[in-house]
């Protein structure tokens, strides 16, 4: 492109002096000379008026989809980046290691995560020398820990009952250098690296993100729900509900929260959605926080009241929630982990411990979206196992 210069003020004033010279020459000629022809003056156009720019404010920028993070704010690694190279797996294989596995409770979900840690370790060489069950009792897991201590297992995959009672429970396996790796709690004050490999739990955004989605579903991304969270400082319940709630804001314009309520007793929750429904006639779809409880209470409720066309979505496979999602009940979808997953990925992670190796401080395993046309393979892919027969039976 050619640009223009703009003459200097000194050569325009010179050309306007030649101009005047010119004229004066013309003047003082022969009066007997045929007249010349002077052209006739250009016509300028008139000047363009250029609309001044409109301004145009910056589009906001897109919210930013929930991230998990771990209970010190840690990064969540996925678990599928959590391997071991064939030969850091022959060097555990030969190591002649021993574990013990210390759960906080029993159930289909403990049954799962042991399930999946006993195969991995098993595929590593590594013997499991004990199992046990605290059923929720900080006690009975410090108990339990000294218990296990006298058979000096290499490494003890376990969730800490509390994080003050966790701290002393588990001290005697840190002192001893037993590679600790916890599910979802971490003792007070333990340091990532020093006193315990790694934590592995869900993917908590993922679970409330799907848990949206699947109420969405369900609704055709229009409605009125109420939002039942858990009201207590737990960084998992947390992030899940959070998760949920922000999901729905972002993603669904069309579905308001019209309701909201904290939990803090699981037992509460029939007594809070009755309220619910009353202050709120409309309402299309509730969320429950977790499903043994919590979304048990919730059903309750809407049954009393014959609300049969509001939907219910909640966290975490059970019988009762999965019976009534197969029987076309209020049910609509329940946002799963992979159990299974969760128990391989803390064994590989003790044997990170038991090579040296730094593991990440914070794993999570993927979420599941279980409706009731794929609950037969959501039951085996969280959970390794077939639904319980009375939800098989009322599968037909």
């Amino acid at each position: 492109m050619t640009t223009k210069c703009k003459k200097p003020k000194w050569l325009r004033l010179v050309s306007l002096l030649a101009v005047f010279a010119v004229a004066a020459v013309s003047c003082g000629e022969d009066d007997d000379a045929a007249p010349t022809t002077t052209a006739a003056p250009a016509t300028t156009a008139a000047p363009t008026t250029t609309a001044a720019p409109t301004t145009t404010a910056a589009p906001e920028p897109a919210p930013e989809p929930p991230r998990t993070q771990g209970p010190g704010g840690e990064e969540a690694v996925a678990s599928s980046e959590v391997t071991l190279s064939g030969d850091e797996i022959a060097e555990v294989q030969a190591g002649g290691y021993t574990a013990a596995l210390l759960w906080h409770t029993s159930g289909a979900f403990t049954d799962a995560v042991s399930q999946g840690a006993r195969d991995a370790f098993a595929e590593l060489g590594i013997e499991v020398v004990a199992e046990t069950n605290a059923d929720f009792d900080a006690a009975q897991q410090a108990n339990d820990v000294e218990t296990v201590m006298a058979l000096d297992p290499d490494i003890i995959i376990s969730l800490a009952i509390g994080p003050d009672a966790g701290a002393e429970a588990f001290r005697p396996a840190v002192d001893a250098g037993v590679q600790l790796v916890f599910l979802s709690n971490v003792p007070q004050g333990y340091v990532h690296g020093q006193d315990y490999v790694g934590i592995v739990t869900d993917d908590l955004a993922a679970m409330g993100i799907t848990a949206a989605d699947l109420l969405a579903d369900a609704l055709g991304g229009e409605g009125e729900v109420g939002y039942i969270f858990h009201d207590a400082a737990y960084y998992v319940t947390n992030q899940r509900d959070q998760a949920f709630k922000a999901w729905i804001e972002i993603n669904y314009p069309g579905i308001e929260i019209v309701a909201e309520q904290g939990l803090a007793d699981p037992a509460a929750a029939e007594e809070i959605a009755t309220a619910m429904l009353t202050r709120n006639p409309d309402l299309d779809g509730i969320y429950a926080p977790w499903s043994a409880g919590p979304a048990d209470g919730v059903l309750a409720a809407l049954r009393a009241a014959g609300a049969s066309d509001v939907a219910l979505v909640t966290m975490d496979l059970d019988t009762n929630v999965s019976l009534d999602m197969v029987e076309g009940g209020n049910v609509v979808g329940i946002a799963a982990d992979e159990a299974y997953n969760l128990g391989r990925t803390m064994a590989i992670e003790g044997a990170y411990g038991l090579l040296g190796k730094p593991a990440p401080a914070f794993a999570v395993v993927p979420a599941i979206g279980v409706t009731a046309d794929n609950i037969v393979e959501g039951y085996r892919q969280s959970l390794v196992t077939d639904p319980p027969q009375e939800v098989l039976d009322a599968i037909g």
